[in-house]
């Protein structure tokens, strides 16, 4: 076995590893033996060249050394120093940075110019930036020109970007690949068409941070699950899209719910929804049990609240009581009405909580210069109040033709006053004209209250069927559940507790 051994002449051998290459030419021999044959390898010291040498002196020399870099500590001082003047400039022009540590900001005070300055371009104020002062971190260059040329791109006026910027700053962070083009997909993977997209953007701005899997697709499973038609989908959001942020457990269900515990079939309140998708955003606790409660409160009947509402929807929404307060006082002065007349005119026509004033007084003169008396107007009104709100000028034209043509006495109107509500020349003549032919004796009601159909048939009758005379026309809640013209498939969704958040 041969055994090998080296020496050199320093005292640890292994330092030779760490030596600088100019050290280690200046050693001046060594030897070395292999089987007990020495061998000896001697160099004459070579002078260093200037160039190692100018490499020591340089390593000598200060911090401007290529070899010495400045440590954390004083990494982190220049760091603190510059970040001070950034905050400084900030405080100078009116914006708080007391959110801004931690983040990582521009180092120069010009860069952080040119971001204020390009945010006021775009219409956010001081205190716009102070109210998400994070949008700072966002770079002109690499964040805001891509997102706002995309949101361009898509339709959305420059116009409303500043609206825009207010209510969902965040997208500035957004990238466009990653975050904002998914969402969009997804819109119009919702029958939201792409004309659409922008005013759907424009309206509800925060659906571009949403989680394609998350809220936006159980509520609208949810709807379809409720009988919302899924050709309607599309629709319904594009009208309100703030029901894909909308929690289905928290929000959309408790609704529904209630309004079926009020009487109001589902299919219903899913047709509601197609009309008028907006109610959703009704809070609940805050208006709409507070607002039926202000509605038997003024003497509405339990029983007629799933019409009122159906009618007329927006009543569960708007600030209520002071509108009943205000109409029944209005009313009462001119018509002397009982306790329980308002109750019945706001079950017939809900819209009047929101009628102006002026136009009412208005057609109750009218009816005064019909020549009628305090106790007919009053029942006129409280049986047909849509009285309070037809064309006037209509209205005479149908009360000269009445006393005119059809030579009726008065008290007909007082019985059946929705005589008004039907058009003069597309029915009221056309009908008359063949009952005259005909040579009978009927009721307004019985002569105006059918459809075209019934009135023909009722033209074949040798007499009067006391048994068809109808009442006033009043809703019907059915109208709102007729089949529709194309098939339905079922939803996917599971009213399952479990699944709703």
């Amino acid at each position: 076995m041969k055994v090998m051994t080296f020496s050199v002449g320093i005292t640890k051998p292994n330092l030779l590893f760490g030596l600088p290459f100019s050290c280690v030419r200046r050693i001046t021999g060594f030897h070395y033996s292999v089987a007990n044959k020495t061998f000896t390898c001697s160099s004459i010291a070579q002078p260093t060249a200037n160039f190692d040498s100018g490499r020591v002196r340089r390593r000598k020399g200060g911090s401007s050394s290529l070899y010495i870099h400045p440590s954390l500590p004083e990494m982190r001082k220049d760091m603190l120093a510059t970040r001070k003047k950034v905050y400084e400039f900030l405080i100078s022009v009116g914006i708080v940075p007391d959110e801004l540590d931690g983040l990582e900001l521009p180092v120069t005070i010009e860069v952080m110019t040119e971001r204020v300055e390009f945010l006021h371009n775009l219409g956010l104020t001081v205190e716009d930036i102070n109210n998400y002062p994070l949008v700072l971190g966002c770079s002109v260059k690499k964040n805001m020109v891509p997102v706002l040329d995309y949101l361009g791109k898509l339709g959305v006026r420059k116009s409303t970007f500043t609206q825009f910027l207010r209510r969902y700053p965040q997208v500035l962070h957004a990238s466009v690949v990653v975050d904002l083009v998914p969402v969009v997909k997804y819109l119009q993977g919702m029958d939201i068409r792409p004309e659409d997209i922008p005013r759907v953007l424009e309206r509800y701005p925060e659906v571009l941070g949403f989680k394609l899997e998350g809220t936006m697709s159980t509520s609208v499973a949810y709807l379809v699950g409720v009988g919302v038609a899924r050709r309607e989908i599309g629709g319904v959001l594009t009208r309100y899209p703030e029901i894909l942020g909308m929690r289905v457990g928290r929000i959309i269900k408790p609704f529904v719910e209630f309004l079926q515990n009020l009487g109001i079939p589902r299919l219903a309140i899913a047709r509601l929804i197609e009309q008028r998708p907006y109610i959703l955003g009704f809070g609940l606790d805050e208006k709409v049990k507070p607002n039926v409660e202000s509605l038997e409160e003024f003497n509405v009947r339990r029983t007629s609240l799933p019409s009122i509402i159906a009618q007329y929807p927006d009543i569960i929404g708007i600030d209520l009581k002071p509108k009943l307060v205000n109409q029944r006082s209005l009313l009462n002065s001119v018509l002397d009405l009982d306790p329980e007349d308002f109750g019945r005119i706001v079950e017939k026509m809900p819209q009047v909580v929101s009628l102006s004033s002026e136009p009412m007084l208005k057609h109750v003169d009218f009816l005064k210069e019909c020549e009628f008396s305090l106790q007919q107007m009053r029942q006129m009104i409280v049986g047909c109040p849509q009285l309070l709100a037809l064309n006037i000028d209509i209205m005479k034209l149908s009360f000269d033709y009445f006393k005119v043509e059809m030579k009726r006495p008065m008290e007909d109107l007082v019985t059946f006053p929705a005589f008004f509500t039907y058009g003069l020349e597309s029915t009221v003549k056309p009908r008359q004209k063949m009952v005259t032919k005909k040579g009978l004796k009927c009721s307004l009601a019985w002569m105006l209250n059918c459809s075209d159909e019934k009135f023909q048939q009722r033209m074949d009758y040798d007499t009067i069927d006391m048994e068809e005379m109808e009442m006033e026309p009043s809703f019907d809640m059915n109208s709102l559940m007729q089949p529709r013209s194309y098939d339905e498939s079922g939803s996917d969704y599971e009213d399952s507790d479990d699944d709703i958040d």
